[in-house]
């Protein structure tokens, strides 16, 4: 089942801009280990879904996976050949917009080399760079 929404203000928004660095949500939070994306961007309920299962099916039910980002944007595409005008297309994707240095999962009660390649599998669905992040100090 792909994220979405329940309901939004708005079915069609306008594209908008990315800018640069994360503020918020740049550090590791609920887990142990986290992986953070370089690049700003789109990432699509359905690559995050994808990451998702990567994680999930490589722990076998070990550890705890956080997904740190939702898509609440709706992205929209007007069917193949047709002419130009008569409005904007119809939604067709929900993504989640990013920018650099955003935690996108964050694994937690695992070893640092099992998450470590839980999170190369994650980063291998998505479009962007990633990298690996560990929590800085225990609370």
């Amino acid at each position: 089942m792909a994220l979405m929404p329940k309901r939004v203000k708005f079915r069609k928004s306008q594209r908008g801009k990315i800018r640069p660095r994360a503020t918020r949500g740049n550090t590791v939070s609920y887990g142990d280990f986290g992986i953070q994306v370089l690049e700003a961007g789109w990432v699509t309920a359905r690559q995050i879904e994808a990451g998702r299962i990567a994680a999930t099916h490589f722990l076998q039910r070990q550890g705890k996976v956080y997904i740190r980002i939702f898509p609440h944007k709706s992205i929209t595409s007007k069917p193949l050949e047709t002419r130009m005008g008569k409005g904007k297309g119809e939604p067709e994707a929900w993504v989640a917009c990013v920018r650099a240095g955003t935690m996108l999962y964050e694994i937690g009660g695992v070893e640092e080399n099992v998450a470590r390649q839980a999170l190369a599998r994650i980063s291998a669905k998505m479009p962007y760079r990633c990298r690996f992040v560990k929590r800085r100090h225990e609370m």
